[in-house]
């Protein structure tokens, strides 16, 4: 797991417009807390902190150097500007190496599922204990080959050591359904159809198909006329 260092800078103005000043600059609003201290109003070189979490991910171990003074923190809660995805405000949870702290982790998916099997995505991360300084960036779940029924729950994944799942075990992270045949889908599609109340224009093929058996079930003159032989 990276360490991302971050000078920081402490912030003695607050409010909207202060804060709108922070990120002119920049900088990027944060507060650093935990360890019964007392909060920290803080801000951090946006640039940098937009750089850690790209390459560090959500949990990236942050390394924060403020008045000179170093202490690890882990990113609890980002705001974001909505358009622009600029950071709007940052909460740091202060950590110490060695002590277990609980994060959630994106679920990365690989390899090809069984032909004609659906994979029906339940969970995109799970909750787990670990080290803080040894935080993964993801959990790989890998479903080469797997068909329909072959689900994956939490308690299948494959933690790195040292660190306990949080999340149920039971709790379904990936199902797998098989493909619908071409029957099944028509059948759905007029079923749907008939709720919506949409009638389906006939076919030339079933016009052609009725027009047939309608001529042949037509009984035939011949013979029934009065000239007729007896």
């Amino acid at each position: 797991m990276a360490d991302f260092r971050l000078e920081a800078q402490t912030r003695t103005e607050f409010g909207k417009g202060s804060a709108r000043r922070t990120r002119r600059e920049g900088r990027v609003p944060a507060v650093l807390y935990g360890h019964g201290q007392d909060v920290v109003h803080l801000s951090l070189p946006a640039r940098e902190f937009a750089a850690a979490l790209r390459n560090g991910g959500t949990n990236a171990l942050l390394t924060i150097v403020l008045e000179g003074t170093e202490q690890l923190a882990l990113t609890k809660a980002v705001q974001r500007d909505p358009l622009k995805r600029t950071h709007e405000h940052v909460d740091l949870l202060l950590v110490r190496r060695g002590e277990k702290t609980t994060v959630e982790v994106p679920i990365v998916i690989v390899g090809e599922v069984a032909p004609d099997t659906i994979p029906n995505h339940q969970l995109s991360t799970v909750s787990i204990e670990a080290d803080a300084t040894k935080l993964p960036d993801s959990i790989e779940v890998d479903v080469a080959g797997r068909s329909a029924g072959q689900n994956i729950t939490a308690g299948d994944l494959v933690l790195p050591a040292g660190s306990s799942l949080i999340t149920d075990a039971e709790a379904l992270v990936i199902g797998f359904l098989g493909a619908p045949t071409a029957e099944q889908l028509e059948a759905e599609l007029e079923e749907a159809e008939a709720e919506a109340g949409i009638e389906r224009e006939e076919s030339d093929e079933a016009k052609a198909e009725e027009t047939e058996a309608a001529e042949g079930a037509v009984p035939s003159e011949a013979g029934t006329g009065p000239d007729s032989e007896s």
